[in-house]
Order: structure tokens, then C-alpha cells, then sequence
């Protein structure tokens, strides 16, 4: 249950100039000590209150498309060549569903937590990071940071407060915030109903725009349609 929230957890650190970045990182979970997956890759273009998310190592292939800005969102299947416009409210709801249970498997999000400088640093994405380890409740994160990295949590302040990812998490992205630089690789490990979870997420690629026109749009020629709610509603 840790992973939902590892995404945010990679974007908070400190302010930052440029306003269209795209990067890909790669997430990979184990639990109770079995070999996990072999990692799912993330593709995250950020403007603003724009964001696009793309799974998989295939460019166009589907896409979450989140306009903050004008309250929309959208999926994106060019299988089908199909958009269709999502309920952000519910959303939103569940966002902040998942994020409030894994601020609980945390510690919560006023639980105490403590910053430690680790010992050696390392290489990531091409980029010298220090590491520093935060410990609150039941977990524990290692956190390689860079400062040359053109991403900060204050850019993202719009997409934090949307998914809920302030309060949830409070207390660890207060800790986070006050690392000098942007984490490229995040490894934490928790005990989550009497199993240890270990998530690792590491920044592969990191890029400045400008993006392509129309990223933020869906693709004209598609069929647009608006999600159903679901039944009972």
C-alpha cells in the first residue's frame, strides 16, 4: 500500500525554476522478503496544474491527462482512439482514500520523525545525490537527493493539496522538504498487517521542455466520451 504514494514522495523537495519537466522513474515492491516484479516504469510530463502519466516504457500508449486548471481530466486510449472525461471529484476522493490509509501505515501524519545524513552517496540518473534516512512510526526511507535536479514540491503545491497528499502525509513530506534537493531514489520499508513491504523507486531520466503542442489535450480524431458513475449513484 506504500506505493500509491511513492510518486508524490518523489516530488517533494524544494522549489524550483523551470515549469515543464518530464521524467521516468521505475517502481518495484516486495513483500515478506520475495522476489518482487521486475518494476513498473512511470512517465510523469509536468506543467504546472497540467500533468500527464503514461505507464510503460511505449510513448502513446494510454494516458492519465490532469488539467487542475480547468477541472478536467482525462483517459487516454489510442487503441481505441477513445478519450473519455473523468469524474475528478471521485477521482480526487479516491486519491485521498488511498493516500489517508498509507499515511496510516506510515505513522500518521503528525507522527514524530527524525532525519539522519547516510554515510556514502551515490550516482542516480547521472546525478550525485547525497542520502539521508527519515524514520517515523513504523517506517524507514532512504532518500538520495540531488539539487540539480529542476523539480520542487512547491511546484507541485496544487497537485499535493488536489490528491490530499498534505494532510495524509503531513508529517513525512514536512521531513522531506527539508532535504537539500529533489529525491531520485527512495527506498522505504514498512510493516504493513504483520509483513514487511519494501518499495524501492528510482528516477531514470530527467528532462526540460518544452512539451509538444497538444500534450495536455485529447488527440483530435479521437471519439470523446464521459465516464459513467457507477451504479447506485
Amino acid at each position: 500500500m506504500l506505493a500509491p504514494a511513492i510518486l508524490l514522495i518523489q516530488l517533494a523537495a524544494r522549489p524550483a525554476g523551470p515549469t515543464e519537466v518530464y521524467f521516468e522513474q521505475t517502481t518495484l515492491v516486495r513483500t515478506g522478503g520475495a522476489a518482487g516484479s521486475p518494476g513498473v516504469l512511470s512517465r510523469v510530463w509536468y506543467a504546472g496544474r497540467r500533468m500527464r502519466l503514461e505507464p510503460g516504457e511505449a510513448r502513446g500508449g494510454p494516458a492519465l491527462v490532469l488539467r487542475l486548471d480547468r477541472g478536467k481530466a482525462y483517459r487516454i486510449d489510442p487503441e481505441r482512439r477513445l478519450s473519455v472525461e473523468l469524474d475528478l471529484a471521485r477521482m480526487r476522493a479516491r486519491a485521498q482514500m488511498d493516500l489517508a490509509l498509507a499515511g496510516e501505515l506510515m505513522g500518521g501524519a503528525d507522527a514524530a520523525a527524525r532525519t539522519t545524513e547516510l554515510s556514502n552517496g551515490k550516482m542516480v540518473a547521472g546525478y550525485s545525490c547525497r542520502g539521508y534516512r527519515i524514520a517515523t512510526g513504523g517506517v524507514s526511507m532512504d532518500l538520495y537527493v540531488s539539487k540539480a535536479v529542476p523539480l520542487g514540491v512547491d511546484a507541485f503545491a496544487d497537485f499535493l493539496e488536489w490528491s490530499g497528499a498534505s494532510r495524509a502525509l503531513g508529517g513525512l513530506l514536512a521531513e522531506i522538504r527539508r532535504l537539500p534537493g529533489f529525491p531520485l531514489q527512495t527506498r522505504s520499508r514498512a510493516e504493513v498487517m504483520g509483513e514487511v513491504q519494501e518499495t524501492l523507486s528510482t528516477v531514470t531520466k530527467v528532462s526540460v521542455g518544452p512539451f509538444a503542442d497538444g500534450l495536455f489535450e485529447p488527440p483530435p480524431g479521437y471519439r470523446l466520451e464521459t465516464e459513467e458513475p457507477p451504479e447506485g449513484r
